[in-house]
C-alpha cells in the first residue's frame, strides 16, 4: 500500500528545474540494446553451475521529480538474463505492479522487453509487442504481465520500464538477491533535503557497498494563480534545495534458496527499503509522517477497520456477555468463558489478519472473519465484561520481522488479544480453535510484538528460543513366542504435537487414527488398549497410552530400531553451506526410553553402542545410551537443544550434530535365534 502524494505550498517554492540524476557509471558498461555474439560465450558460471538462468544486471533507480503543483516518484528498472537450461524459461514471465489509491495510481511507461538468441554467428532480436502485454486487477494493485518471446536455452533477454509513482511517502525498495544468481546489482536514490527517510537495509552477509553524495538540485513547477479568476495566468516557482545521492552496489550474488527451519527468506534478503519519517519544509512546522507507537496506537484506535468499533457500547453483547460471566466473580474465569465461547462458536476464514474484514456485529452475526475479526470481537466482549483488553499486533514467522523502532503497519499481519489481570498478562487467539486460554501458536513466535493500548506500553517478544516444546515416550517390550513382541507406549506429546494429534483424532476418529499409526512400526504391528488423557483440555499436552503387537519377519534372525517410530530418519540440513541464520520454531527436547525383554530361545547377535555427542559444549546433547543386563536390554535417547536460532557460522556443526543422530537413530539391535 503506497501512501498519499502531497501538493507544496506554493510560498515555499524558490529554484529551477530539477535535475536528472543518470544511473552510476556501472549502467554505462551494461546499456538496453547493446548485445554482442561474445555475450553468449559463457553457458555456466563458476559459483553456481546448477543454476538454470543468470541474472546479469539488475539496475534500478528512483528519482523525485517535479510535476506542475507536485512531486512524483519516478522509478527505473533495467534488467539482463542469461538463460541456461529449460528450467530458466520461468525468467521470462514479468510482473510489474502498479499501485493504486483513492484519488491517484501510479502509471507504467517506456516499456521495452526483447529476446536475443545467436544464429549463424549473428545476434536475432525478438522484441515483446504491446499487445502481449495483459493485466489483472485487485483493490490496491494493477499487475503489468508479460512473457519475452522467442525464449530457448541459451537465449539473453532484457526487459526495461519506468513508473510514474505520486506515493511519494515511500520509495520503490529493492531487493538485491532473488531465486537465480546475480553477477550485477545496483540501484540508486535521489533525495531532496526536504524529506528524510530511514534506510531500511538488510546485508546478512555484507554482500552491500555504498557511496553517498550530496548534490545541488533544482526544481520548476507552476500553479494556477492564487486569485483563480478566469483566464488568468499560471505562476511559475523555482527553487534549488540540497539532495542526498545513495547508490548500493553488490557483485556475484548468490541465489536465494528455500532452506529447513526458515521463518521467511525476505528476512535475510539483501535488500534496502525506506520509509519517510518527517517533511521539512523551511519556515514551515516539521510534520512527523511516520509517527510513535503511541500516535501509532491512537490512529488505530480511530480506523474504522481496527478499533473503532472497540470504543463503542456494543449492546447487541450485553446478553451473551452475560450470560457466560453470570455467577463468576474471578475475571480470569470471566474472560477463559468468553474466549472458550468464541473460540467453539466461531469459524476462521483466514488465519491471518491485521484490519477488519467487516464491522463487529456483523462478525458476531456471521459466525465467521480472519483472525483481526475473531480476536477484535473476542476483546470487544471482554471489555464487555469490564475487563482489561487491548489488541496485540505482530507478524507471524512467514510474513517476515518487525522493526522495534518504526511503527509500519505493513510489517504486522495478524492481531491477537491481551488480557490484564492484576500484574498478569494473556495472550489470546480464538481464531485457532486447538489453542488453549493464554497459549499462542508457534507461527506467531517471531519476535516483536506490540499491544496497542490508550498508555503507552512497553514491546513484546515471542521468541522461539523461550518456546521449550518437552516430548517423553517410554516403551516396554517382551519377547514372545516365534521372535513375536508385545509391548506398551506411554507418551506424552509436545504441547502443539499434542494440537496436531487431537485435531487428526477430532478428523479421522480415535480408532481410524491409531489404525494409521501402526503402518509406523517397520513390521506387521496391531495396536489395542488405547488410553488418551486431556483429549478434550485444550491447554494441556495430550497423554497417551496403548498396547502393541509386532510380529516377526524372519524368526531366524529379528532387527529391532529401539526408537521404533520416533526414529529421526532425514537430517533436516542438507546443504553443505548456509547463508542465513536456522529459525527452528521451538527449542526442541525430546527423550526415549526402553525396557526390552529379549524373547526365549533368542540371543543378542549386535549391539549398537552408546555415544554422547554435544553441540557448542553445553548448547545441545544428543544421548545414546544402551546396555544389557542379562536377558535385558535399557535404552535411552535424548535429543535437547538449549536454543532455536543458530547463526549461519553455527550450520556446520549444527548439521554434524544431526548427522550424527540420524545415523546412530538409523542402528538396529539384532537377535538371533539359538542353534
Amino acid at each position: 500500500m503506497r501512501s498519499r502524494s502531497i501538493v507544496l505550498p506554493l510560498h515555499l517554492i524558490a529554484g529551477c528545474l530539477f535535475t536528472l540524476t543518470t544511473f552510476s557509471q556501472t549502467r554505462d558498461k551494461v546499456k538496453f540494446g547493446k548485445i554482442s555474439p561474445e555475450d553468449f560465450a559463457q553457458t555456466s558460471f563458476e559459483k553456481d553451475t546448477s543454476a538454470h538462468a543468470v541474472v546479469l544486471a539488475n539496475i534500478g533507480s528512483s528519482e523525485y521529480y517535479a510535476e506542475r503543483d507536485h512531486f512524483t516518484v519516478m522509478f527505473k528498472q533495467f534488467k539482463r538474463i542469461k538463460i541456461v537450461d529449460k528450467n530458466g524459461y520461468d525468467a521470462a514471465n514479468v510482473e510489474i505492479p502498479l499501485y493504486v489509491g483513492d484519488q491517484s495510481e501510479e502509471k507504467l511507461n517506456n516499456l521495452k522487453a526483447v529476446a536475443y538468441n545467436l544464429e549463424n554467428g549473428k545476434v536475432v532480436e525478438t522484441k515483446l509487442e504491446s499487445k502481449s502485454v495483459f493485466s489483472d486487477k485487485d483493490k490496491n494493485r494493477i499487475i503489468k504481465k508479460f512473457t519475452i518471446p522467442g525464449v530457448k536455452e541459451g537465449t539473453i533477454i532484457e526487459y526495461t520500464y519506468s513508473t510514474i509513482s505520486p506515493f511519494i511517502l515511500s520509495l520503490e525498495p529493492w531487493h538485491f538477491q532473488e531465486e537465480y544468481p546475480c553477477l550485477l546489482s545496483e540501484y540508486s536514490v535521489t533525495i531532496p533535503e526536504m524529506y528524510d527517510y530511514v534506510f531500511l537495509k538488510q546485508d546478512i552477509n555484507g554482500l552491500l557497498s555504498e557511496k553517498s553524495t550530496l548534490d545541488r538540485v533544482s526544481y520548476s513547477m507552476t500553479f494556477d494563480s492564487k486569485h483563480g479568476t478566469a483566464g488568468s495566468a499560471s505562476e511559475h516557482s523555482n527553487f534549488t534545495v540540497n539532495a542526498t545521492n545513495k547508490v548500493w552496489t553488490a557483485k556475484n550474488i548468490p541465489a536465494l534458496k528455500e532452506e529447513s527451519y526458515t521463518t521467511s527468506l525476505k528476512n535475510h534478503v539483501t535488500s534496502v527499503e525506506f520509509q519517510l519519517s518527517t517533511i521539512r519544509w523551511p519556515g514551515e512546522p516539521v510534520e512527523n509522517v511516520m509517527g510513535n507507537w503511541e500516535k501509532f496506537a491512537e490512529e488505530m484506535y480511530k480506523d474504522d477497520d481496527f478499533g473503532a468499533d472497540l470504543g463503542k457500547n456494543n449492546g447487541y453483547l450485553g446478553d451473551i456477555v452475560d450470560q457466560l460471566t453470570a455467577g463468576v466473580k474471578d475475571d480470569t474465569a470471566k474472560a477463559r468463558r468468553i474466549y472458550n465461547y468464541v473460540r467453539t462458536n466461531f469459524t476462521c476464514t483466514n488465519h491471518a489478519g491485521l484490519l477488519l474484514t467487516k464491522p463487529l456485529k456483523t462478525v458476531f452475526s456471521s459466525r465467521n472473519g480472519n483472525t483481526a475479526d475473531i480476536n477484535l470481537l473476542l476483546i470487544a466482549m471482554l471489555r464487555r465484561a469490564n475487563l482489561k483488553a487491548d489488541p496485540l499486533i505482530l507478524s507471524t514467522r512467514s510474513h517476515g520481522f518487525t522493526h522495534e523502532l518504526y511503527p509500519l503497519a505493513s510489517r504486522f499481519n495478524y492481531t491477537m488479544a491481551a488480557l490484564t489481570v492484576d500484574t498478569l498478562t494473556y495472550f489470546m487467539d480464538a481464531s485457532q480453535s486447538y489453542l488453549g486460554f493464554g497459549k499462542v501458536d508457534m507461527a506467531c513466535y517471531n519476535g516483536h510484538a506490540r499491544i496497542l493500548a490508550k498508555d503507552a506500553v512497553p514491546p513484546v517478544y515471542f521468541n522461539p528460543d523461550n518456546l521449550v516444546e518437552v516430548k517423553n515416550t517410554y516403551v516396554m517390550l517382551i519377547g514372545g513366542e516365534g521372535g513375536n513382541f508385545k509391548g506398551s507406549i506411554q507418551q506424552a506429546p509436545t504441547y502443539f504435537e499434542s494440537c496436531n494429534i487431537r485435531a487428526a483424532i477430532k478428523e479421522k476418529g480415535k480408532d481410524a487414527y491409531f489404525k494409521g499409526k501402526e503402518k509406523d512400526f517397520a513390521v506387521e504391528t496391531a495396536i489395542s488398549g488405547i488410553e488418551l488423557e486431556n483429549l478434550d483440555d485444550n491447554e494441556d499436552v495430550l497423554k497417551m497410552k496403548y498396547d502393541f503387537e509386532m510380529k516377526a519377519d524372519d524368526a531366524g534372525m529379528l532387527y529391532i530400531n529401539p526408537l521404533f517410530t520416533e526414529v529421526t530418519h532425514k537430517n533436516p540440513f542438507n546443504s553443505q553451506s548456509r547463508f542465513y541464520p536456522v529459525e527452528m520454531p521451538f527449542v526442541m527436547d525430546e527423550t526415549f526410553t526402553m525396557n526390552m525383554t529379549v524373547p526365549d530361545g533368542y540371543v543378542i547377535e549386535e549391539l549398537p553402542k552408546s555415544a554422547v555427542v554435544k553441540f557448542n559444549e553445553n548448547e545441545g546433547i544428543f544421548q545414546y545410551l544402551i546396555q544389557q543386563t542379562d536377558n535385558n536390554i535399557q535404552f535411552r535417547s535424548r535429543v535437547k537443544l538449549s536454543r532455536a536460532v543458530f547463526a549461519p557460522d553455527e550450520y556446520t556443526s549444527l548439521r554434524e550434530f544431526f548427522d550424527m543422530i540420524v545415523k546412530k537413530q538409523s542402528e538396529q539391535i539384532v537377535l538371533k535365534r539359538k542353534s
